[in-house]
């Protein structure tokens, strides 16, 4: 078997600080694996370094800044939304991961509880699920009625076309994962004490209702991938590569300087 030759770029990766720390972090060395890993993280840093660039723009010029995360459950957005906020100024942005709405809330127009959240000049939000909700997963657990959720398809690209001629950048992401690897997340969580709590009445129904969610999944890209405000699908079964992924799409579709 023919054995792997280094290249000098390469070797000074694994000489790196973060090459070395990968590398005896691990039980098990495996070099192949380590420098994946090593490449990652190397990129993974260059981009946050970006992202401060761009929250500084955001804050000097007071831009508001939108970006959705829908996708179905574990998908990985909160762990994006983590990788992306990491060494930003926590002042200056908000991740919104909204309860069941109250009594009040029900009776109030739908986008009302979202407005009230939306970014002041010089803030970034970051929706961890968003008014997409009531495109599929009420929809497919019965949360809404019929009536209520034509009323959402019928308004919601008028509400984002009003959100960003009020001078907000609007980004939507939507996670993609398989079944097998849902199914796969799923069992990793139930066996983790720290994760255990993540599972939620809904997630446990998700794999058996996944032809529903890809249903209503389908109508709604087909009825709200604007030209004004376009959806990002993301590729999500390897967790690093989504976060690469949307970390990029970010840099390049808001004009920083």
């Amino acid at each position: 078997m023919a054995q792997h030759k280094w290249t000098t770029e390469e070797i000074e990766l694994f000489n790196s600080k973060i090459g070395l720390y990968t590398l005896f972090g691990n039980k098990k060395v495996n070099l192949n694996k380590s420098l994946e890993e090593i490449k990652y993280v190397v990129d993974l840093r260059s981009k946050q370094e970006e992202l401060i660039k761009l929250q500084n723009w955001v804050i000097k010029n007071d831009k508001k800044v939108v970006i959705l995360f829908e996708g179905r459950d574990a998908a990985g957005k909160g762990g994006a939304i983590r990788r992306i906020t990491e060494y930003i100024n926590p002042r200056h942005f908000r991740v919104i991961a909204l309860n069941i709405p109250t009594e009040d809330e029900r009776k109030q127009w739908f986008f009302q509880r979202y407005i009230n959240e939306l970014p002041k000049p010089g803030e970034i939000v970051f929706f961890d699920r968003s008014w997409y909700n009531r495109a599929v997963v009420e929809p497919v657990n019965n949360f809404c009625t019929k009536t209520e959720y034509e009323r959402f398809m019928s308004q919601v690209n008028e509400f984002e076309q009003m959100l960003i001629q009020s001078n907000t950048h609007l980004i939507k992401f939507y996670f993609s994962i398989s079944k097998k690897e849902q199914a796969k997340r799923f069992k990793e969580i139930k066996s983790s004490p720290l994760k255990r709590w993540k599972m939620t009445p809904v997630d446990e129904k998700a794999q058996a209702l996944w032809d529903d969610y890809t249903h209503y999944k389908e109508k709604m890209f087909e009825a709200t991938n604007t030209d004004h405000a376009p959806w990002k699908i993301i590729d999500a079964n390897k967790k690093s590569t989504a976060r690469i992924q949307a970390i990029s799409h970010i840099l390049d579709v808001i004009p920083y300087e």
